[in-house]
């Protein structure tokens, strides 16, 4: 074959990533090639191997394991939970909280004595002790004599669990080191099984991590060498080797890298393992990995001294709609470089990550079925397929499915291959009793793949295998299932009902309200081109920004330039800021957006759709003006669209606009937050007067040219660029009837005061201002995944995020374990031109920021408290990654606007203590939590002050509808961006003004009391919205304090109370007049309704403004829900422990 045949596969392979399934599938069967005889002929074989297996063995411990504690039980899970966790907390206080989290809750009794195993008999009989004993929710003398032993017997409690632990993890991992693995393999060597031996552990996050695994797999091959007794590979024990477990970033943005550091590696250890004649193979990864693998294989396999060596072996994932191309790319690879490869065809291990990868990025498409049954029709298909080119390939069956073995045995008969030609594979503690059958019967080989390593290694390796086996539907749990029938345990999937279960793709998540933004897959090289070819038409141009007004009114300003803060070489464009003639006409011919709403969800759903279409363009701008690498850039053109669409839908008619609206935006988010702001008001129906950042306006500017081709009028929205005169002037100005404002905490409150001064009483100010975001990792979190979210939530987009990491807390007891991993992993960041995709951090925005971080840097160094810090480039205005101690939040007196992290431990005793501090500063936007306790997450959830809180997953990158997104005190005023509470807050609910009065005077200190009695219920039940699968975004309010009353009247603070009550608030009424001045330091303050005059209006809204603390808002119509309730959203990643359980118990009935 040539090399044009190789590319032409490729490019197949590129194009086909997101291919439709029932196009594949029906390819499949036709490749399967089986008549109603051969299907019939197989499943009566099959069902003839699930009966021998029932008669005449005792299956194994993980098929009892499986079968008993399932995904059906949340027994089982809960055993997941406490076994990947248990094994590597170190601390004796966590390890009781844990026990106590996952064994109390469950009914162990109802499981005892169901097993065929004696050990899992035993382990439910401690287990269901243990839960006794941990549960105090028992009436009388029980409950006492419960706690009693409770509190005398956790070491012994700690100690039995902790070897039953152990004692399973034994079960699935043949030996803690390779010397260990392979004494102990030598019973089933000696039965005819032979080994291919798995290093545990995952992907390495340091250099040092690679480094170890790469001496590890060195000392395994040497050692294994020694069993390597015959002249067959396939004859001999192998190893399996992970690419991603050798390199930090095995990732195709770091491609280069990839093929520089890594391929040497793998060359060496395949060398070695020739010289040992012995099998190695290459693990699988995720799809979006299956390029770069095949490029790493290929430079591998043409290393002239392995020539003659049959040992080289991939992995192919029957889940993968690609992989019969993959068969068809490694057999032409061995064809051409003369080379023959051994292939193990597995049904996949990432089906869950694969699903919620494709739905998170708004793919349109699965790289893996979605059906269960489509996944073994693929294997069949793929096994003929294997099986006919076994000229330049050595097939391996990785199965424990009786119907898969009796398809293969019988296509290999059809095809006239011998049990030379080929072998199977098994998992070391399962399917020992189907291929001992099968090897007697059939004369074939089978190798088993057994995990080597420590336990504290096991998590990922035991929930993929609970993932694979554990559903209802699968075979290893229904094998020792007598009630169901052989025939149903070996059925035909070329026959099964698919149509009862369909999973939504990314586009899709959020129907019928609306489309998702598009998706963009930065691993995808055909995206990436086009990406690119879009990109280079705008690489060198220069753009403009100018005031875009509904009447033009005298000369623009002098141009500024702009500079591109990576290479201040280049000029990104000029800007004209606006004059003061130019905002005075602006305000004389804003005009609110008289159309009705679906003309006006039409006109934004149009450029929403332009926004897509000038995707490129506005990709350039971002990274040339903004600083913004392509991950981000593409990360806000979706989620502006996504605002866009949200607010299309979200609008209702019947509502009336509150006039003009002044929208002033951030630099961080130019796009997507300017875009928010807009979008939201004109929805409503409001003028829009965009004032954008001093350092972003040529993204601003694009965007309200796209708007208007999209049918906004002029007069509905006018842009004024310019400095923070002009955000002044226009917040000062009384045809002001609304400002949305996001940047920091003291310009909001300077806002605040303008506008107290200048704008109608009432006039609503939505501020999303910063944060101290602080994140707590507990000595139960998984530190790969906890290191992996604090670099991306504290270092991405270089720190300019508002909902950055800026402090974190890590338990003592893995401080030191976390911290050497957390620098490891900041090594590894290329800092450079966010132009290119391998750069992780791009600058700061400018000069003035980069001065401000550098300093503050600079003087932790000096008291000797920076723990790592990077290099930066010279050039550009480029801040380097740093880490620095701090004993705690309140160290911390602003927040730091970049790349910088704080950190501080705690003692485990101690973490009510953190919270408190947390809470202390006052700001609430985002916060963070790594655990395994589900108590722990219900318990912090509720006692943390924040407006967004994420567990076991990052803290930044909230999606429009699915995670609304806003803070509370100091961190902003609500309502949230992207939430059901938004878009009520731009129309009007006005009320007649009352003449009534009091006629007496408040007693102060009786509504101080009222005030500070008010007692905060609990948070509205919670809202689950839509989203990605393997993630829980739950929504919820709760009081934001007692609502001020004021009348004026007896029937108007009446009407007021009752409002607020109806909403859900807290609400006090003043009983008579109140003396403005006293309002500037009342305490326990949540709000104010006034319904009088505007001249006592104006003096409230003078006497808030200068309150200390958090804005405290006037309402001077009806409020609305966010008026008088805080918004909380919690989000929980559920594959944060390797695998969505759920999805896929949903999955396998399909």
């Amino acid at each position: 074959m040539t090399r044009e045949t190789a590319k032409a596969l490729r490019t197949q392979i590129d194009a086909t990533i997101y291919a439709n399934e029932a196009a594949t599938v029906a390819k499949l069967r036709a490749t399967a090639a089986l008549s109603d005889a051969d299907r019939a002929r197989i499943g009566a074989k099959g069902a003839d191997l699930v009966r021998q297996i029932r008669g005449n063995a005792e299956p194994g411990l993980m098929e009892v394991f499986l079968a008993e504690y399932g995904l059906s039980t949340d027994e089982g899970i809960a055993l997941m939970c406490l076994a990947e966790a248990l094994l590597r907390v170190p601390d004796a206080d966590t390890i009781d909280a844990l026990i106590e989290d996952k064994i109390a809750p469950s009914d162990w009794g109802k499981h005892l004595g169901h097993s065929a195993s004696s050990l899992v008999n035993a382990s439910t009989w401690a287990l269901m002790l243990t839960g006794r004993v941990l549960d105090d929710d028992k009436p009388g003398i029980t409950r006492h004599l419960r706690g009693a032993v409770k509190r005398l017997g956790e070491p012994v409690i700690r100690t039995a669990v902790g070897r039953a632990m152990r004692e399973m993890g034994r079960q699935f991992v043949l030996g803690e080191n390779i010397d260990k693995a392979m004494k102990r393999a030598e019973g089933m060597q000696e039965k005819g099984f032979t080994y291919s031996y798995d290093m545990l552990g995952e992907a390495a996050r340091t250099e040092a991590d690679a480094r170890n695994y790469h001496l590890s797999y060195s000392r395994a091959i040497s050692n294994i060498a020694q069993h390597c007794t015959h002249n067959s590979v396939a004859e001999n024990p192998g190893i399996s080797v992970k690419l991603s477990a050798l390199h930090p970033r095995y990732e195709v943005a770091q491609e280069a890298r990839v093929m520089e550091e890594l391929v040497p590696r793998v060359r060496a250890l395949a060398m070695l393992a020739k010289s040992a004649g012995m099998g190695f193979n290459i693990d699988a990864e995720e799809a979006d990995r299956l390029a770069l693998s095949l490029d790493v294989i290929e430079a591998i396999v043409q290393e002239p001294a392995l020539r003659g060596w049959q040992g080289f072996g991939v992995v192919v994932q029957a889940y993968g709609q690609r992989a019969p191309l993959v068969i068809d790319c490694l057999h032409e690879m061995a064809e051409r470089l003369d080379r023959k490869i051994m292939v193990r065809l597995v049904k996949g291990a990432y089906w869950d990550a694969e699903i919620k990868r494709a739905q998170v990025e708004g793919i349109d498409g699965f790289p893996v079925f979605t059906h269960k049954v489509h996944t073994d029709i693929s294997y069949i298909s793929n096994a003929r397929k294997l099986l006919g080119l076994t000229d330049r390939i050595y097939p391996q069956f990785a199965t424990h499915n009786a119907h898969t073995v009796a398809a293969v045995l019988d296509i290999a008969q059809q095809m006239g291959r011998t049990g030379v030609d080929y072998e199977f594979q098994r998992l070391h503690g399962m399917g020992e009793a189907l291929h001992k059958i099968v090897l007697k019967a059939e004369g074939t080989r089978c190798r088993i793949y057994a995990p080597v390593g420590a336990h504290e290694d096991l998590l990922a390796y035991l929930v993929r295998r609970l993932l694979e086996n554990g559903a209802n539907s699968s075979f290893v749990n229904q094998i020792v299932d007598e009630s169901v029938p052989p025939e149903e345990v070996a059925s035909d999937p070329f026959i099964a009902d698919t149509s009862n279960f369909s999973l939504p793709t990314g586009p899709n998540i959020f129907q019928p309200e609306r489309i998702n933004s598009k998706g963009f897959d930065l691993t995808h090289t055909p995206t990436l081109v086009q990406i690119e070819q879009e990109r280079a038409k705008f690489a060198t141009h220069r753009f403009s920004a100018s005031p875009i007004v509904a009447k033009k009114s005298g000369s623009n300003a002098p141009a500024l330039n702009i500079t591109n803060p990576a290479k201040p070489g280049d000029i990104v464009g000029t800007v004209h800021p606006a004059t003061d003639a130019q905002i005075r006409a602006a305000i004389n011919n804003a005009a609110p957006w008289d159309a009705d709403v679906a003309t006006r969800a039409a006109a934004l759903n149009a450029a929403a759709d332009a926004y897509e279409a000038n995707a490129g363009e506005l990709f350039t701008i971002l990274a040339r003006e903004a600083g913004k690498g392509l991950p981000d850039a593409v990360a806000e053109l979706r989620e502006a669209v996504d605002f866009l669409r949200y607010y299309a839908a979200q609008a209702k008619a019947g509502t009336a606009p509150r006039g003009i609206w002044t929208c002033i935006s951030p630099w961080n988010f130019p796009l997507a937050i300017f875009s928010g702001q807009i979008a939201a008001a004109l929805a409503a129906g409001n003028a829009v007067l965009a004032k954008p950042a001093e350092q972003t306006p040529l993204i601003a500017a694009r965007a309200v040219e796209l708007l208007h081709a999209a049918g906004v009028p002029k007069s509905a929205l006018q842009l004024l660029p310019g400095a923070g005169d002009v955000g002044a002037a226009l917040t000062s100005d009384a045809a002001t009837n609304g400002v949305a404002f996001t940047g920091s905490t003291a310009t909001a409150l300077k806002i605040r005061k303008s506008m107290a001064a200048h704008c109608a009483p009432g006039t609503p100010l939505i501020a999303e201002t910063g944060g101290l975001n602080a994140m707590i990792v507990d000595s139960t979190a998984l530190p790969e995944h906890a290191v992996r979210d604090i670099v991306n939530g504290a270092f991405r987009s270089a720190g300019q995020r508002c909902s950055a990491l800026r402090c974190l807390y890590v338990q003592e007891d893995i401080s030191e374990k976390l911290l050497t991993m957390l620098k490891g992993a900041m090594n590894e960041l290329h800092v450079g031109d966010p132009w290119h995709l391998s750069t992780d951090v791009g600058p700061v925005i400018d000069s003035a920021a980069q001065k401000t971080i550098a300093d503050h840097v600079a003087t932790a160094d000096s008291e000797g408290r920076l723990i790592h810090a990077l290099q930066a480039p010279s050039h550009g205005t480029f801040i380097a990654p740093a880490v620095i101690r701090v004993n705690g939040i309140a160290d911390m007196t602003r927040e730091i606007f970049g790349p910088i992290l704080h950190v501080a431990t705690f003692k485990s005793q101690d973490l009510d203590r953190v919270i408190d501090a947390i809470n202390a500063t006052g700001y609430g936007l985002t916060f963070g939590l790594h655990t395994r306790i589900d108590d722990r997450v219900q318990t912090i959830v509720e006692r943390v002050d924040a407006g967004n809180i994420y567990v076991n997953r990052d803290q930044i990158g909230a999606v429009v509808g699915s995670q609304p997104f806003g803070g509370e005190g100091l961190s902003g005023t609500g309502p949230k961006a992207g939430g059901p509470h938004y878009l009520p807050r731009f129309t009007a609910s006005p009320v007649q003004a009352t003449n009534e009065t009091w006629g007496k005077t408040a007693d102060i200190s009786a509504v101080q009391k009222l005030l500070a009695s008010a007692v905060k219920h609990a948070s509205s039940t919670p809202l689950d919205l839509p989203g990605p699968t393997g993630e829980s975004n739950r929504h919820s309010t709760r009081p934001r304090g007692p609502i001020l009353c004021m009348g004026p009247g007896e029937a108007a603070a009446e009407a007021q109370v009752n409002a607020v009550e109806t909403l859900g608030g807290l609400a006090v009424s003043s009983g008579g007049t109140i003396a403005t001045e006293t309002l500037a330091d009342m305490p326990n303050l949540g709000g104010v309704i006034w319904w009088g005059d505007p001249d006592t209006g104006r003096a409230i809204e003078t006497a808030l403004s200068a309150r200390s603390g958090p804005i405290t808002a006037l309402v001077t119509g009806l409020p609305d829900a966010a008026h008088v309730l805080h918004e909380r959203h919690v989000c929980i990643d559920t594959t944060a422990a390797g695998g969505n359980a759920a999805l896929l118990a949903e999955a396998g009935k399909a």
